[in-house]
C-alpha cells in the first residue's frame, strides 16, 4: 500500500500541532489518552497508508524486469540493434534482440528472487511499538501505528512516528539522525512557540530519534511520509557509508570501462582504415565491449550475497543489509562487550552484603523495592535481583512515590516508596559503586544509624569493590536516606544518602568459551574487549577464557587522549575497561583508522553509536530497538559460536563473487584481445556480433550457480578484502595464457585445416565457449582442480553448456547465427588445443598463487 499524504478531516491537526493544548490536540485526533480502538486504528491504518518512509516494502516484479534494461550494457545492445534494423541487416537486430531479452530475464530472475528471500529474512527481525489499543497496551508492528495512537515509550526504544507527549519522566532523546545534535536532549510535556524550530520542540517526540533515558507517554500525530523524518529524507537522500566490497566493485568498473574503450575506439578506426563496412565494424566493436565486461555481475553478487544471507540465517544470523556479508568476511577485529557475549548472560544474585561485609537481610530488602518497582528501563542486574523474591516476601506495605531513572550519566537508578505508618519516605538508590558513594555523605554502622563517611571508610569501600572484582563479581552498591514526604522526587534530591553495603552478582564464562576464541585466533580475527565494568571484572574473565589481560585502557585513560594518541594507543591494548557509549565510538573509529575492518557486538542503548561506527554493526535479537536498527546483521543467539559460522558464511560468499569476478574478466579479456588483433590480420571478422554476444550469454549460464560452488578450506581461514591490483594481475596473466591458444587456435584452422571464414568462425567460436566453460572448474581453486570438487549445480550447468556449444553448428537455426558443420578432423584438433589450454592454465596457476602469497595478495583477495 503506498502512504498517503493526507488525513481525514476528523484526523488533522493543527499544522503547529506542539503549541495546542493537549486537550484540544487529542479531540483534532478524535482520540483520548486510553487510545484507539482496533477497529478504529484499522480503518485509520487504510486511510493512511502504513507507517513507513519507504513507499513500500518491496520492488514489483515489474520494475525489477524493467530496471535490468538501465544497464549501460545493454543500452549498448539496444544501439547496435537498431542500427542492424536500419540498415537491413533484420535478421541480425532480432538476433541481438532475443539475446537482450535473454539476458535481462537471467539476470532479473536471479535479482528479484534474492529480494524477495531478503524480504522474508528482514521480516523476522520487524521492529514493534507499544501502544494502547482497546485500552490495553499491545505490542503492534511499527507500521500499524496510526495518527491518534497512544504510544508507551522507554529507554532503549526508537520513537516511531512523531507526536505530542502527554507524560514524561526524565525524558532524555537522543535527536542526531534527524538535527545532528551529539548530546542527547531533555523532553517534558509541556507546549512550545507555534514558531519553534524542529530542535526548540522540547514537547515532541519524532520518527528515526531514540530514548536514552527515562519514559514517556506519547499522542501520535503523524505518520510515514508526513514526518519530519521523510521530509528532510525526500529533501536530502541519505546515502550510506561505502562498505570496502562496494568501493572494490566501483573502482573495477572504472577499469573495465577504460579497457572497454581503448578497444572500441582502436578497433573500431583500424577496421575503417582497413576498408571494412563502417556498420559492421561498429557491431564487432561494441560486441567486443559488451563481450569483455561480466554483464551479469549485478545479478551474481545479488544472488551470492542473498545465498549467504540464507545460509546465515539457517545458522541463526539474519543480515539486515547484505553488503555486510562482505565486510563480515574482512572482519579482523571483532570488539564486544562481555556479558552475554563471553558469559553465560543468566546474572544471578549471589549476596546482598552490609558494608563490614556480612549478609544484610535488609540491604535483600531494599535492593528487592528498587528493582521490582523501578519502570524505567529493563536490565538484567534487576531481573537477576527480582528472581531472589521468596513466598515470604511481603512488600504490601510498601507504596511506590517515584522514581529518578537510570541514565549513562549518572548510573544510579533511584526509588523512592512509602511504608504505611512510618512518617518518612524512603529513598532507595542503586548502581555503579563509585557512582552510589558520590551521592553519600554518610554510611549505615552495624547498628543500622548513619554515621558521616570519612576518607578511610570511602578507601575501605573501595579495597572491598576490588577485591570482589578480583574473584570475577560484578558488584553494586546501594544507598538509602530518608526524608520528609513530597509529591515528586528529580535528580537534585540525591544527595545526602547513607552507603547502606553491597550487591554481589556472578555471570560466569560460557563453557568452550576459550575454544572458541582460539578459533577466531585461528581465522584472523582478533577479539577485544570493551566493557563498562570495571578493570578488575574484565582482567579475571580474561584471564579464565584465554583472552590477553595485561594491557588494559580505561575510560578515564581514554578521556584524557586526544584523537591522534588514542589511534596511537589504541591498538596496544586488549581490554577496556570502564568506557562509556561516546567512547566505544571513538575507540571503534580509532582502530579503523589503523586500517582494521572492525566487528561490534552490542545489544544495548549505549552501543548504537559504536554500531554505527563499526564496519559490521553486530546486534542480537533482544537487543533494545536503537541498538537492532543501528546493526548490520542480528543475531538470534548471542553465542560467538554462531557468529563464527557467519564469518565463515561471508568468506564463502566472499570468495564466490571474486570467482566469478576473476574468472569472466580473464577469460572475457584474453578473448577480446585475441578478437582485436585478429579482426586486424584477417581479411574478415573472426566472430561476427551475433556471435560474440551468443558466445558471452551461454558462457555466462554457468557463472548463475557460482554461489553454489564449493569453497575450499584454505579460503575461510584468513579474513579476505577487494584488492583490484590482484584482479588486474589474474586478469592480464591468464587472459594472456587464453590469447596464446586462440593464436595457436587460429593458426590451426587457417594452416592446417585451411578453413574457410564460416568455419574459421564456427570453430573458433566452439574451441573459446569450452575453453572458457573449462578453466572455470581449473581457477576455481587454488588446489589441483580435480582435488577440490565444485558443486552439482555448477558442474552440471557447465557440462550441458560445453555439450550445447558442440552441437550447435549442427542444429536448425545454427545458419541464423552464421554457423556451419565442423569437420571430425578440426573438433579433434579443438579437444586436444583445449587439453592442451588446460593442462598449461593448471601449470600457470599454481605458478600465479604462490607468486601471490609471496607478495601477501592471496590474503586479501580470492
Amino acid at each position: 500500500m503506498q502512504p498517503k499524504t493526507s488525513s481525514p478531516p476528523a484526523m488533522e491537526a493543527a499544522s503547529a500541532y506542539w503549541s495546542v493544548p493537549v486537550d484540544t490536540l487529542l479531540a483534532s485526533l478524535d482520540t483520548s489518552a486510553n487510545g484507539l480502538s482496533s477497529e478504529a486504528a484499522k480503518v485509520r491504518l487504510n486511510d493512511v497508508g502504513a507507517n513507513t518512509i519507504r513507499q513500500g516494502h518491496g520492488v514489483s516484479a515489474f520494475a525489477a524486469f524493467a530496471r535490468q534494461f538501465r544497464s549501460p550494457l545493454v543500452l549498448i545492445l539496444i544501439f547496435a540493434a537498431t542500427v542492424s534494423g536500419i540498415v537491413g541487416e533484420g535478421s541480425e537486430a532480432a538476433i541481438i534482440g532475443v539475446i537482450v531479452l535473454a539476458s535481462c530475464f537471467l539476470s532479473f530472475t536471479q535479482e528479484y528472487g534474492a529480494s524477495q528471500a531478503m524480504q522474508a529474512l528482514t521480516a523476522r527481525i520487524a521492529r514493534k511499538a507499544l501502544v494502547l489499543r482497546d485500552g490495553r497496551e499491545t505490542l503492534l508492528p511499527v507500521e500499524e501505528v496510526v495518527p491518534g495512537d497512544i504510544v508507551r515509550l522507554s529507554a532503549g526504544n526508537l520513537v516511531p512516528a512523531d507526536g505530542i507527549l502527554l507524560e514524561t519522566r526524565d525524558l532524555n532523546v537522543s535527536e542526531a539522525a534527524l538535527t545532528g545534535e551529539t548530546f542527547p536532549v531533555v523532553k517534558t510535556a509541556d507546549t512550545c512557540a507555534p514558531e519553534a524550530l524542529i530542535g526548540q520542540r522540547t514537547n515532541v517526540a519524532f520518527t528515526g530519534t531514540s530514548v536514552r533515558s527515562g519514559t514517556a507517554t506519547m499522542a501520535v500525530v503523524k505518520t510515514g511520509g508526513t514526518t519530519e523524518f521523510a521530509t528532510i529524507a525526500a529533501t536530502i537522500a541519505h546515502v550510506a557509508p561505502e562498505t570496502d566490497f562496494a568501493r572494490g566493485i566501483r573502482r573495477f568498473g572504472y577499469l573495465m570501462t577504460e579497457i572497454m574503450l581503448v578497444i572500441v575506439i582502436l578497433v573500431f578506426f583500424a577496421n575503417l582504415l582497413l576498408h571494412r563496412p563502417a556498420v559492421d565494424s561498429l557491431l564487432f566493436s561494441l560486441a567486443l565491449a559488451v563481450g569483455l565486461t561480466p554483464e551479469l555481475l549485478p545479478a551474481i553478487i545479488s544472488v551470492t550475497l542473498a545465498r549467504g544471507a540464507r545460509a546465515m540465517a539457517a545458522n541463526g544470523f539474519i543480515v539486515r543489509r547484505l553488503d555486510a556479508i562482505e565486510n563480515l568476511g574482512s572482519m579482523d577485529l571483532l570488539c564486544t562487550d562481555k556479558t552475554g557475549t563471553l558469559t553465560e548472560g543468566v546474572i544471578h544474585l549471589d549476596a546482598c552484603l552490609a558494608i563490614s561485609g556480612v549478609e544484610a537481610p535488609q540491604v535483600r530488602l531494599w535492593a528487592l523495592l528498587n528493582a521490582t518497582l523501578q519502570v524505567g528501563m529493563a536490565n538484567p542486574l534487576d531481573e537477576a535481583i527480582a528472581a531472589g523474591k521468596r513466598p515470604e516476601d511481603d512488600f504490601a506495605a510498601y507504596a511506590k512515590v517515584d522514581e529518578i531513572p537510570y541514565d549513562f550519566i549518572r548510573k544510579r537508578l533511584t526509588v523512592v516508596v512509602r511504608c504505611a505508618g512510618e512518617p518518612e519516605d524512603l529513598m532507595i538508590c542503586k548502581g555503579a559503586v563509585q557512582a552510589v558513594v558520590a551521592a553519600c555523605t554518610h554510611v549505615l554502622g552495624d547498628d543500622g544509624a548513619p554515621v558521616p563517611m570519612d576518607a578511610q571508610q570511602a578507601a575501605a569501600i573501595d579495597a572491598r569493590v576490588q577485591a570482589w572484582s578480583g574473584q570475577g563479581y560484578r558488584v553494586l552498591g546501594l544507598a538509602v536516606r530518608r526524608s520528609k514526604p513530597q509529591d515528586a522526587y528529580g535528580r537534585q534530591d540525591e544527595a545526602g544518602l547513607a552507603f547502606a553495603g553491597f550487591l554481589l552478582f556472578l555471570d560466569p564464562p560460557k563453557a568452550g568459551m576459550a575454544q572458541t576464541l582460539k578459533a577466531m585466533t585461528a581465522r584472523g580475527i582478533r577479539v577485544k574487549v570493551i566493557t563498562g565494568d570495571n578493570r578488575y571484572v574484565a582482567a579475571h574473565l580474561a584471564e579464565t577464557i584465554g583472552l590477553p589481560h595485561r594491557r588494559i585502557l580505561t575510560g578515564t585513560e581514554v578521556s584524557q587522549l586526544t584523537k591522534e594518541a588514542l589511534v596511537r594507543r589504541v591498538t596496544q591494548n586488549d581490554i577496556f575497561a570502564e568506557i562509556d557509549p561516546n567512547q566505544k565510538e571513538r575507540i571503534i573509529a580509532a582502530l579503523r583508522r589503523h586500517g582494521h575492518v572492525v566487528g561490534y557486538l552490542g545489544d544495548g542503548i549505549n552501543d548504537a553509536p559504536a554500531l554505527h561506527e563499526a564496519d559490521v554493526g553486530i546486534s542480537v535479537d533482544g537487543a533494545v530497538d536503537v541498538a537492532r536498527e543501528a546493526a548490520d546483521m542480528i543475531l538470534l543467539e548471542r553465542d560467538l559460536g554462531v557468529l563464527l559460522r557467519g564469518v565463515d558464511d561471508g568468506r564463502k560468499t566472499f570468495a564466490n563473487t571474486m570467482k566469478y569476478i576473476s574468472i569472466t574478466t580473464s577469460a572475457n579479456f584474453g578473448n577480446m584481445i585475441s578478437m582485436a588483433f585478429a579482426s586486424l590480420a584477417l581479411p574478415f571478422l573472426p566472430l561476427l556480433a551475433p556471435q560474440i554476444l551468443l558466445n558471452n550469454f551461454l558462457s555466462d549460464v554457468p557463472s548463475l550457480a557460482i554461489a553454489t560452488d564449493n569453497v575450499d578450506t584454505d579460503q575461510v581461514r584468513t579474513p579476505r578484502r577487494w584488492d583490484i591490483a590482484f584482479v588486474r594481475r589474474f586478469m592480464v596473466t591468464f587472459g594472456l595464457v587464453s590469447s596464446l591458444f586462440d593464436a595457436l587456435t587460429f593458426g590451426f584452422l587457417l594452416l592446417v585445416a585451411g578453413a574457410t571464414a564460416q568455419v574459421f568462425q564456427t570453430g573458433w567460436f566452439v574451441e573459446s565457449l569450452i575453453t572458457e566453460l573449462a578453466i572455470v572448474l581449473v581457477v576455481r581453486t587454488r588446489t589441483t582442480f580435480w582435488r577440490s570438487r565444485p558443486s552439482a549445480l555448477l558442474s552440471w550447468l557447465t557440462l550441458a553448456v560445453a555439450v550445447f556449444a558442440v552441437a550447435i553448428p549442427y542444429l536448425p537455426g545454427a545458419d541464423w547465427f552464421g554457423f556451419v558443420g565442423l569437420p571430425l578432423p578440426v573438433v579433434c584438433g579443438l579437444m586436444v588445443i583445449t587439453l592442451a589450454y588446460l593442462a598449461a592454465s593448471e601449470t600457470v596457476k599454481h605458478w600465479f598463487f604462490a607468486r601471490e602469497r609471496r607478495r601477501g595478495g592471496a590474503k586479501r583477495c580470492v
